[in-house]
């Protein structure tokens, strides 16, 4: 699983998920938080539908998947909209969704960015059941 918010710190996590998907030959999930959709989590709705996307998590899911799809990665997608560290490890700890993998970008823009990682990646690091690489 890579967390995408569009970042680059996210896209070098894509990068990343691709290296080593390649090395174990395994997929690729997409998970990007959209919280414009506060009545959607990644706990009711896995896969919030293409039409109801904003254009930002399109165009981001379009890079994500075709950067995939060059390396020859199966890559499949799924939008929450709740809040991003709350959908991320909701999703990655439903045991039905079978995720061996958190690749997360850190950009650590929260106070202190020089001593600790972002917020999100940091609760996911602390909530996730699976093990987690961090990008920075």
């Amino acid at each position: 699983m890579v967390c995408l918010d569009g970042s680059k710190t996210s896209l070098r996590g894509l990068d990343t998920a691709i290296e080593l998907a390649k090395q174990s030959e395994a997929g690729i999930i997409g998970v990007h938080s959209d919280t414009s959709f506060s009545g959607f989590s990644a706990v009711r709705a896995p896969i919030l539908p293409e039409k109801k996307w904003a254009n930002e998590a399109i165009g981001l899911m379009h890079v994500a998947q075709k950067a995939a799809e060059k390396n020859k990665i199966k890559f499949d997608v799924v939008l929450g909209g709740h809040t991003a560290g709350y959908d991320l490890t909701t999703f990655a700890n439903n045991p039905g969704n079978k995720i061996d993998q958190i690749v997360i970008g850190a950009r650590g823009t929260s106070f202190p960015k020089e001593l600790f990682f972002g917020s999100t990646s940091n609760f996911v690091l602390h909530k996730a059941k699976a093990p987690v690489t961090i990008v920075k």
